[in-house]
């Protein structure tokens, strides 16, 4: 019977390991080493959104449905304990226990998305920590953060369709933390985004991390559909690496970053369009985390819906037509 047991073990873990793997190849994403056409969306409540993980099913229609619209690649974050009134934001949303435990529910939640992520070809790039919560007072001490995003790496090991970011838009400790997830699984992707809209990480980061995710310029500072491609053509010339144009200029409320002007669907259009032509890749921002539920720009659902807000949905029809627009050396060949 002892013996049954181990090799069931062993036929469960091998399951697991099946994961698809995400890679890299010069300055391009591969996913199980054919190229991968890396196209996300923020989604950063999804680990405690209860009508995306209502159960595995409804997870995969949502996916679908991202799919549709040319999304393979969900941004979710690990930390969404902040106060700022956020889509299923609150104290309870937050993977890591003061001491650099984790929290049962979270992980295991965050689990059955990689499964379900895995089982249609998608990807997760997983924010660990927030600058917005570490503004808060929300943060690890050096000794239980290494606790933490160790005990994370060997929980996540088996799941090879996620890649690590340490931070959103702040630079602490990375280098230290980059370490401790090498030393634990040095497969795994890992990156960065070193501080807000414009902030492009220092040289030695830079240098250090498999692939660039920065927060390139926004529109208080110009056209950003010109100056965010020369960013993004800046870092790729220097680090010879894939760059990922990580929560890109926005539409909506000028709260947290936000534009304090009109603006178009058509200026993120011709930002990713000159972003695709350079070999890089792109996260959608969608405005509803910044606005809350019962506002106009946030579904009801809680969940960045590509057919809800008809601003986001021109976004997202050219998201779709990515094959039609993207810069041809970055897709599969054509059977």
């Amino acid at each position: 019977m002892k013996s049954w047991s181990g090799l069931l073990a062993l036929l469960l873990l091998g399951n697991l390991m099946s994961a698809a793997e995400l890679g890299i190849s010069g300055t391009r994403f591969t996913l199980d080493g054919k190229p991968f056409p890396f196209t996300g969306v923020s989604f950063f409540n999804a680990i405690y959104n209860p009508t995306f993980n209502q159960d595995s099913a409804s997870r995969r229609r949502w996916l679908d449905e991202f799919r549709a619209h040319g999304i393979n690649v969900l941004r979710v974050w690990c930390q969404w304990d902040n106060a700022r009134g956020f889509v299923d934001a609150g104290p309870e949303a937050t993977i890591y226990k003061k001491d650099g435990a984790l929290r049962p529910g979270p992980l295991a939640t965050l689990k059955a998305i990689l499964a379900d992520a895995d089982a249609v070809g998608f990807v997760i790039e997983l924010c660990l920590f927030s600058q917005e919560s570490y503004r808060e007072g929300k943060y690890l001490e050096p000794a239980a953060q290494d606790k933490a995003v160790a005990a994370l790496t060997r929980e996540l090991k088996p799941w090879r369709n996620v890649a690590f970011q340490i931070w959103n838009e702040k630079s602490h400790r990375t280098l230290e933390l980059l370490r401790v997830i090498k030393a634990e699984d040095a497969r795994r992707l890992v990156t960065s985004s070193p501080g807000v809209a414009g902030v492009l990480g220092s040289d030695e980061e830079n240098a250090a991390l498999d692939f660039l995710t920065p927060h390139t310029t926004r529109q208080g500072k110009g056209r950003h559909w010109e100056i965010a491609p020369r960013e993004i053509a800046s870092l790729l010339v220097k680090f010879k690496k894939p760059v990922v144009d990580d929560e890109p200029a926005r539409n909506g409320t000028p709260q947290f970053g936000g534009p304090r002007g009109a603006t178009s669907p058509y200026d993120h259009i011709l930002q990713i369009y000159a972003v695709w032509q350079l070999g890089a890749y792109v996260v959608y921002h969608h405005d509803m985390f910044q606005t809350g539920y019962g506002t106009p720009a946030c579904p009801p659902s809680g969940i960045p819906e590509p057919r809800f807000s008809p601003y986001h949905r021109v976004v997202f029809e050219f998201l779709a037509q990515r094959e039609r627009y993207w810069n041809e050396a970055a897709l599969p060949p054509k059977p």
